[in-house]
Order: structure tokens, then sequence, then C-alpha cells
């Protein structure tokens, strides 16, 4: 529930710091509130790259320009200079950079939790695992031709990227026509697969999702252990639409109001024992 309350961005605590800039960030409970500065010489492709793991910006902008001028460009090929006072959304798939001399300063309310974040390296952690795939996506490559598929799959994974924005969830990787990403909160990974899966059938791509918790190894880019075969072998029981959800993550969304349905016991390759499977009611 929302509650009165107010935090001060000058006395934040999570302060990231990049080369050539620095974002504010204020937590309030569920809502998240960033000010970047951005120095005069600051781009994307060379000062961010690196710490998200991909190269284009891969995350859903919306805020407010206080001063700087800053030229976005985005994968598909179009540009825009935000100017001070503007209201702005930059959608996933773009390089920025600095205009001029002044340093840019902007408030973001979309993106402040995973802008700059740390990347967790190296040790096993325990996440929720999301993987995605479309349905007969090479019956549908096909019947609408190798052209229309390179621009389709873009818009699709663009779309996916949206609600990863929405719910919280780190993008790791493209699996071909699918995604690989993680979530520190399971119902929020359920909650996003189920916004997915309808925004794909929007765009007549059917998909199947896959959701497991358990303990990966991780890089910047990649989710490696037990828990990513997991969701794989959990997502392939489930047809168009369908977000299968295994037997852990069953056990920890209990009383958050999600539907899941048994839908039955499955030896999942490659891994030991018989395992109960759920598939989220729509």
């Amino acid at each position: 529930m929302a509650r009165l309350q107010s935090r001060m961005l000058a006395e934040s605590v999570d302060i990231r710091s990049f080369p050539n800039g620095r974002v504010e960030v204020v937590h309030l409970d569920e809502s998240t509130v960033a000010r970047g500065v951005y120095q005069p010489g600051w781009r994307w492709s060379t000062d961010m790259a690196a710490i998200a793991g991909t190269t284009s910006c891969q995350l859903h902008h919306l805020g407010y320009a206080v001063s700087g001028r800053l030229q976005v460009v985005t994968d598909d090929g179009q540009s825009k200079v935000i100017e001070p006072g503007a209201v702005y959304e930059t959608p996933p798939g773009h390089d920025a950079w600095v205009i001029g001399e002044e340093p840019y300063v902007a408030i973001d309310w979309t993106s402040a939790r995973a802008f700059a974040a740390p990347a967790v390296r190296g040790d096993g952690v325990i996440v929720t695992v999301l993987l995605t795939d479309i349905v007969d996506s090479t019956a549908t490559l096909s019947r609408i031709g190798d052209e229309a598929w390179r621009a389709v799959l873009p818009a699709h994974h663009a779309r996916l990227r949206e609600h990863l924005n929405d719910f919280r969830g780190r993008e790791l990787k493209t699996t071909g026509d699918g995604l690989l990403a993680i979530f520190d909160n399971p119902a929020r990974a359920v909650r996003c697969a189920s916004a997915m899966a309808h925004s794909a059938r929007s765009m007549g791509l059917p998909i199947r999702i896959g959701v497991h918790t358990g303990e990966v190894e991780l890089t910047s880019d990649d989710a490696r252990g037990l828990a990513v075969h997991a969701a794989a072998r959990v997502m392939a029981l489930g047809g168009p639409d369908d977000v299968m959800v295994s037997s852990t993550t069953h056990d920890l969304v209990e009383g958050s109001e999600l539907l899941l349905e048994d839908a039955g016991e499955h030896q999942l390759k490659g891994l030991p024992g018989v395992r109960r499977v759920f598939r989220l009611r729509s």
C-alpha cells in the first residue's frame, strides 16, 4: 500500500559512479527514482557497455531533462536530441551521448533500479530464472520470409524488454528467438511472464515461458547452473501462451494470489528425479 513519504535525492545512499558520470537512486518502497549527471564526453557505448554487458542500452527510459543536451540514436536509426525541460521516452536498444560542454542532468523513473547496477560475478546466488521461446518460430519464418522476420524479431524482443523494465527483471542474453532473464523476486518473475505472453500474442508471435528458482553462477551476460537447465526443461513442456512454473517457484509464490494449476509430474531431461510442474492460469 502506498504511504506518505519523501526522501532527498542529495542524501541517497545508493550512488552508482561510472566513467564520466554518476546516478543517485532513491527507493520509496516499490518505486525508484534516479537523478543522473553525465559529464561532457560521456557516451553510453563507450562508458556503459562493459557494465551492462550489451552493445547498446536495453533499458526503457522515461524521465525529465533538467539541464544539458543528450543525443539519442536507436538501433533502428531513429535520432533525437533531448533538450532541457523535455519529458522524454527512450525505447530499449539505443546509444546516447552528451552534446556540448554542459553536463546533462536528468530524472528517470523507469530504469533506475537497473541502470549502472553492479553485476554479480562468479559466486552462486539464488535467483528466479525466466526463459522465453517463440512457438513454431521456424514455421513462422518460413511463412513470412527472412526479411520480414529480421524486422519482427527485434520488435518482439523490444516488447518483452519493456516488461522486464516494468517488473525489475535483468536480461542476461538473447537465445535466438527468446530471452534469458533473472529476477530477485519469484512472484514478479511470474507476473512478468504473464505480461510477456499477452504482448507476444498481440504481435502474432505466441511464446512459451519457463520460470524456475534456484542457484546460478552469474557473469555480466550469462547465468550458468542447473537452475537454467531446469527453466528450459519446464518451458519446453508448454504450448502457445503458456507460462510454466517449477514446483520450487510455485511454493515460493504461495500467498501471492497467482493462480497456478497442476500440470503433472514429469521427468525433465538431464535432471534427476520426477518433478511436478505448474501452469499459470490466465
